[in-house]
């Protein structure tokens, strides 16, 4: 199984001439590998009707020709040439080029775009990441199995949740197993909440120390090949009360309910509206999670993202989190994540850690 470069380059030329562009300059690293291959930074890619050019330098010239598909590869001298005028030299006369606005600052920008004055520029957003919204079986395949090495990393660190450990231990134990199992790196700052700070749904690890009674909410992933796994499990340690109980019964009904109801053709505003109201009616609306989940790939969150505001219908490949929570400032937290992928017939579960609420 391998990458078809020249067929994405071919759809995404295809989609810059429905969209009435000669040309577009890609400043995303995501947008840049996923078009050719190129792991590395420093690059930029420009995608004409007629070649596609990546623009590095020595540190990743020859890192990039043996990477790259489909493109010719130019190595810029920085101390003689500017971007712009590298850029310049392989446009048409009077191109309309549009870029990649979201991953390049204004200051950088102005300075190259001064030297292209001679071209329709125009800003966009989100052009590639169409392309990228629906996973092929290669890129579903890096995904799983980056999602497998975090399913065994903590299956290799759970015996280590004990009474006495700090976030911060348990949190480098499972980066640590991470990547001796295989991982690029982490898909993520991994968090490692206990007690009361597991109401911070994105929150740092720190010292603090694990005990009886403590929620415990961890939410990580490994990375192959680029492509991210994104996984949250929450935990009590010992013997969970009522209430703990409660909400962490919700949260899984409130992820189930999603679940049932995945398959091509329903509409993200659907998925987060059943959430919502398992949560809602279980008395815990006010602190449920804003969203509940996200397209997954090359980056953590990608389109599509499942909320009040994105009305768009799964298509087969699409690769999605559900992630459903409650947060209770001062009190505690709970969140289930897993992720999946989109069939013909429903769902594939590509996360496969065990959820018990008690260890």
């Amino acid at each position: 199984m391998q990458v078809n470069y020249l067929k994405r380059q071919a759809e995404f030329k295809a989609l810059l001439e429905q969209q009435g562009y000669s040309a577009m300059l890609v400043l995303g690293h995501e947008n840049i590998r996923y078009l050719s291959g190129f792991s590395g930074n420093a690059a930029y890619a420009l995608i004409t009707q007629d070649a596609c050019v990546l623009i590095t330098d020595y540190r990743y010239h020859q890192r990039a020709i043996a990477e790259t598909t489909g493109f010719e590869v130019v190595c810029r001298d920085r101390d003689n040439e500017t971007l712009g005028h590298c850029i310049n030299r392989h446009l048409n006369p009077n191109s309309h080029l549009a870029f990649d606005a979201s991953y390049v600052t204004v200051a950088i920008w102005q300075g190259v775009a001064d030297e292209l004055s001679g071209h329709t520029l125009t800003a966009v957003n989100g052009l590639i990441e169409k392309l990228r919204r629906v996973k092929d079986s290669w890129e579903v395949a890096q995904i799983k199995a980056a999602a497998a090495i975090a399913d065994e990393a903590l299956a290799q660190t759970l015996p280590y949740f004990k009474p006495g450990v700090t976030e911060r231990d348990l949190a480098l134990e499972l980066e640590f197993r991470m990547q001796k199992l295989g991982s690029e790196g982490m898909s993520f700052a991994t968090i490692m909440l206990f007690a009361e700070r597991s109401a911070l749904p994105h929150g740092n690890p720190s010292d603090q120390v694990l005990k009886q009674g403590d929620f415990v909410t961890l939410d990580f992933g490994a990375v192959v090949n680029g492509y991210r796994s994104d996984m949250t499990r929450s935990y009590i340690i010992g013997e969970a009360s009522e209430k703990q109980t409660c909400i962490y019964n919700t949260v899984l009904d409130a992820q189930n309910a999603a679940l049932e109801m995945v398959k091509p053709g329903i509409n993200c505003l659907d998925l987060n509206a059943i959430s919502n109201k398992v949560i809602a009616d279980a008395g815990f609306g006010e602190y449920a999670g804003k969203g509940l989940g996200h397209g997954l790939g090359l980056f953590l969150h990608e389109v599509p993202f499942i909320n009040t505001l994105t009305d768009y219908k799964l298509e087969v490949g699409n690769v999605i989190t559900i992630e459903p929570g409650i947060y209770i400032p001062g009190y505690g937290g709970v969140r289930l994540e897993d992720d999946i992928v989109v069939t013909e017939t429903g769902f594939d579960v590509l996360t496969h850690a065990p959820k018990p609420f008690i260890i």
